[in-house]
């Protein structure tokens, strides 16, 4: 019952994962890690399967990303908290818009410094 649960999270989040390629609203790494994980744990055959398939290995950072990907990513990222800020920043909510911008700034030095570029 646990590995059907697994399995079922798995293709959901794999959807999720495909539908973010698309629209930069919708983020992919975190659904295809979680659907990397759902994989793991409900059969060996669909683990192996889905780390061969272009949308996993494209977004694996363990050995790396494009510059076209790191490119995309920061840039729908922005995007996303450039909304969240500029509508903070008209309710005058100030801290929440320095936290944003702190956020945003590491997200901008990992993807830069600590992500490979292959």
């Amino acid at each position: 019952m646990r590995k059907i649960l697994y399995m079922m999270f798995g293709c959901i989040s794999l959807v999720l994962g495909i539908v973010g390629v698309v629209l930069p609203i919708l983020p992919t790494v975190p659904f295809v890690l979680l659907a990397a994980f759902c994989f793991a744990r409900s059969s060996e055959r669909l683990d192996s399967w889905f780390k061969d398939t272009k949308l996993y290995k494209e977004n694996n950072i363990k050995s790396g990303m494009t510059k076209h990907a790191k490119v995309r990513i920061m840039c729908s990222v922005s995007l996303l908290m450039s909304i969240g800020f500029i509508m903070m920043g008209l309710r005058g909510i100030v801290v929440g818009n320095l936290v944003l911008l702190i956020v945003w700034i590491f997200h901008i030095v990992y993807f830069t410094f600590g992500v490979k570029t292959v």
